[in-house]
């Protein structure tokens, strides 16, 4: 009796639920009443802007139309699925425009703005399908018309609506997006998360997070309703597009929309029938379904220059300076042409180009890194021609920097080991493998077939390696692909391989992340500075003690490496004081460790800290912004003997939790105390030998040997052509990113950035037998150019707003060693010569129909002067005293 009176009571619960649901007032859903038109105001109103310091123009569209709406047909067993009429009458266009800081207004009716036969179909009547507030489905008369449905799928999305709290998906104009409802009595405000939304977004951006950009949107929606009925609508979208290190290049695009009730009347009964389909059949229009979501198509450039344009009078390419801003720009078009361009043009461009102008040229191909142009230079360079070695590298160390690699590119570099003949070249082209692949792999591309492939030809190569240098270069293409996979290979050459291995090893340990130093890596780091089970070279001694101090640090190995700092020889115990003050005295979040061991006096003390000897570590701020900190350091080791080992230079970029080793040099000596003594006597076979590694955006370059043995050094002095070694010369992209998105107003929205930068990086080391002195000079001369544009409009209008910034700067570093006297002299100088900063706002609009392009702009140049960045009192004092001994090159 109970369970039949409590089924009863729920079948009565169920039909008053059912009579007050439909009684007006009571509703859990929106709709419209059958037999009443309502006429409702609607305006659109978009703007695109800089974000600058300066006064500059932006763009501003504001568009107005009478809509019409009717209940076309609804469902008898469930009122809140209902089929409505829309019709938009009287569009006009508000064009506004800053002139001489004053706004004008500019009123055009639709044909004007969209001609005859697009203005028609915008005033053609459609349908949408409603069900208790979502749109189900859109339905059009005119098939394709991507004029004017985008502008009807930004108004239909407007009536996407719930009536309960929560959260939910939902399919409109920007794609499907994770909406949340917040409902009080009559008022429901929608809140969109852009960036959930799939459909609309991100085509392709730069793998290095640093040089990224930064996508901040919101969505919100405002709806008032009466007795079930949508009274006004007001929808505010904000994209926010800025570079991740520079918010002072940005872009603001907002897109407001609203609508209003105007009036009501008696209108057209409603359609009878049990379904849509049914009630579409009785219509004389033929309406067709269309996807609500935003269609962002690609637009053709109709003024971008063509690719022959930029061959000069005689088929020669503009020539000018790699590490110059102008070079950079022209980079930039050069990739844009590119990846428009069909393969035989491209061909066409390498083979008539002249022999300066390739390399510039094939720095453009690689990073243009469409099908064509990797197709083209497949047919265009001869990995087995001599004549064409210095292409190949070329083309090598263009595609160890490219942003986003293909499989095309990694499929070519395999082809070009298996035919090059040169083993240098040979050599680079494993190392740049490496840094393909961990790219591929940062794009979610580790599992494709030529990914694995290659992963596979990295291990399977260092495996079957016989010579000490063919496995060093592997471990250093390793260490460009961070694969966690290879961390027990490289923990096996790190302590059983000798010297230069194991210092490879660990360097490439040192690439990888905190996470990946587990318990098992740390044993074995401390076996090697403790030299537990075989004595190491110092240099290994000190990357394992360096893992184990910045890589989540253990108490026990800080501890433990200052009770180890008595049993070193002075200049390694040195360094590592100095290392741990500057971890003690940093940023990182390490530092709290150190900071906590040192509370102990009996490891922070006089005895432990005071160490003598030249070795020192030196890091100092480069610049700091609210977005941007860039950092330089400097590591000095010596021998026992004071003559140099080692240093290792190097700048960092920090911004928004992103870590990037923008460069970092090191050079190698071995030797010198010999060298120095009598280079006339003794064994000439005793290892001496002096190189360069780079490190560059965090890619691993091939070593460059300056010379390995007496003879060969002595040959080098005499046949020395007093010019510097160039490391690395050319263009890359730092930045490429590309992105569409469908505004909630039904227009589209594309991001494109490009960010270059022309590098000319050389080293010099000169060894002075009589005066027993050797320097070491770098210098790195760059050119930055950014290109940052949002596009806004549809196929009647467009606004483009741009910011171009360009730069030039070179720095250099210099060390002069003078080993005769005693204590040994060292002086070490690092510097910036002044730096020239451009910056270009600029607005264009355009009406294509009219024929009518608006254009504005404002730009600023400065000079920042050059400056000496301090490194310690002690080495500026030693510098003034060297230079006072120098004698007069005049007398």
């Amino acid at each position: 009796m109970c369970t039949q009176a409590a089924a009863g009571a729920f079948v009565l619960l169920l039909t008053l639920l059912h009579i007050i649901s439909s009684v007006k007032g009571h509703v859990d859903f929106p709709f419209f009443s059958p037999g009443i038109i309502y006429q409702y105001r609607y305006v659109l109103d978009v703007q695109a802007k800089h974000r600058s310091q300066l006064s500059v123009p932006e763009s501003r569209l504001r568009a107005e139309a009478t809509v019409k709406t009717h209940l076309l047909w609804r469902n008898d067993s469930h009122p809140g699925e209902q089929l409505v009429h829309v019709q938009m009458l009287d569009f006009k266009i508000h064009q506004l425009q800053d002139v001489k800081d004053e706004t004008t207004s500019i009123h055009l009716s639709a044909e004007a703005v969209l001609g005859k036969e697009s203005a028609t179909n915008l005033m053609l009547p459609f349908l949408f399908h409603w069900n208790s507030g979502k749109v189900e489905g859109l339905y059009d008369t005119v098939e394709g018309s991507g004029r004017t449905m985008d502008l009807k799928r930004g108004l239909v999305s407007l009536f996407q609506l719930q009536l309960l709290s929560g959260n939910v998906t939902e399919d409109d104009v920007s794609g499907k997006c994770q909406v949340s409802y917040k409902v009080s009595k009559d008022l429901v405000t929608k809140t969109k998360d852009l960036l959930s939304c799939i459909g609309s977004g991100v085509e392709f951006t730069s793998t290095k997070k640093i040089f990224g950009v930064q996508w901040q949107p919101t969505s919100t929606s405002t709806y008032s309703l009466k007795d079930g009925l949508i009274q006004s609508v007001v929808s505010e979208e904000i994209q926010i597009f800025s570079l991740n290190h520079s918010i002072y290049i940005e872009t603001i695009i907002t897109s407001r929309q609203q609508v209003e009730l105007v009036s009501s009347a008696a209108g057209p009964a409603e359609t009878s029938g049990q379904s849509i389909q049914e009630v579409l059949a009785k219509l004389s229009e033929k309406y067709q379904l269309t996807n609500i979501n935003g269609q962002p198509l690609k637009r053709t450039c109709h003024q971008c220059p063509l690719l022959e344009t930029f061959l000069m009078p005689g088929d020669q390419p503009v020539q000018t300076d790699v590490a110059s801003a102008s070079s950079t720009r022209l980079f930039h078009t050069l990739v844009q042409m590119l990846r428009q361009a069909e393969k035989r043009d491209v061909l066409h461009l390498l083979t008539k180009a002249s022999k300066t102008s390739l390399p510039f040229l094939i720095d453009a191909a690689v990073a243009a890194q469409s099908s064509a142009s990797l197709a083209a230079l497949t047919e265009f360079l001869d990995f087995t021609d001599k004549k064409q070695e210095y292409l190949v590298e070329k083309f090598l160390y263009a595609a160890v920097f490219v942003p986003r690699p293909s499989k095309d590119l990694l499929h070519i570099l395999e082809k070009l080991i298996g035919l090059v003949i040169d083993p240098s070249l040979m050599e680079s082209g494993i190392v740049v493998i490496g840094a393909v692949v961990h790219n591929m792999c940062q794009m979610k591309l580790c599992d494709l077939k030529e990914v694995e492939h290659a992963k596979a030809t990295l291990v399977e190569g260092l495996k079957k390696s016989v010579e000490v240098s063919q496995k060093k270069i592997y471990l250093l293409s390793m260490k460009n692909a961070k694969l966690p996979e290879t961390i027990p290979l490289l923990l096996e050459h790190a302590e059983n391989g000798p010297g230069v291995l194991s210092d490879t090893a660990l360097s490439a340990l040192q690439s990888f992340p905190a996470e990946y130093m587990t318990m098992k890596v740390k044993k074995a780091l401390r076996r090697i500075f403790h030299q537990t089970q075989r004595k190491y070279e110092r240099t290994s001694r000190l990357a394992a003690a360096e893992i184990l101090l910045v890589k989540d640090p253990l108490h026990m190995d800080v501890i433990n490496i200052l009770l180890a700092l008595d049993k070193m020889d002075a200049e390694l115990a040195k360094l590592l004081c100095s290392k741990i003050q500057i971890i003690q005295h940093s940023q990182d979040q390490t530092r709290k460790v150190i900071q906590d061991i040192l509370k102990d006096s009996w490891l922070n003390n006089y005895s432990v800290f005071s160490r003598t000897g030249n070795s020192m570590v030196f890091s100092g701020l480069l610049a700091v912004s609210e977005d941007m900190l860039a950092t330089y350091g400097l590591e000095m080791l010596f021998t026992e003997t004071g003559n140099f080992r080692q240093s290792i230079s190097d700048i960092t970029l920090v911004s928004h939790e992103h870590r990037l080793q923008a460069s970092q040099v090191s050079f190698e000596v071995q030797g010198l105390e010999f060298l120095m003594e009598s280079p006339s006597e003794g064994d000439k076979n005793q290892e001496i030998r002096a190189g360069i590694s780079v490190s560059l955006l965090d890619v691993q370059l091939r070593p460059i040997v300056f010379f390995h043995g007496y003879t060969d050094l002595l040959s080098k002095l005499f046949g020395s052509t007093g010019k510097p070694t160039t490391i690395v010369k050319g263009n890359i992209l730092l930045i490429d990113h590309l992105q569409r998105i469908s505004l909630q107003s039904g227009l589209l929205a594309t991001i494109e950035v490009l960010g270059g930068l022309g590098l000319d990086i050389s080293a010099d080391l000169g060894i002075n037998l009589w005066d027993q002195e050797s320097e070491i000079s770098i210098k790195t001369r760059a050119g930055l150019s950014i290109d940052f544009k949002a596009e806004v409009g549809t196929d009647f209008f467009q606004a483009d707003v741009k910011t171009e910034a360009d730069a030039e700067l070179i720095f250099y570093f210099d060390t002069l060693v003078k080993v005769f006297e005693d204590p040994v002299q060292i002086c070490l100088q690092l510097g910036q010569d002044q730096l020239l900063y451009r910056e270009l706002f600029s607005l264009s609009e355009s009406f294509p129909q009219r024929n009518v392009t608006h254009k504005a702009h404002k730009g600023r140049r400065f000079t920042v002067p050059g400056r000496e960045f301090p490194l310690h009192h002690a080495n500026s004092e030693m510098c003034k005293l060297m230079k006072a001994l120098q004698p007069d090159p005049e007398l």
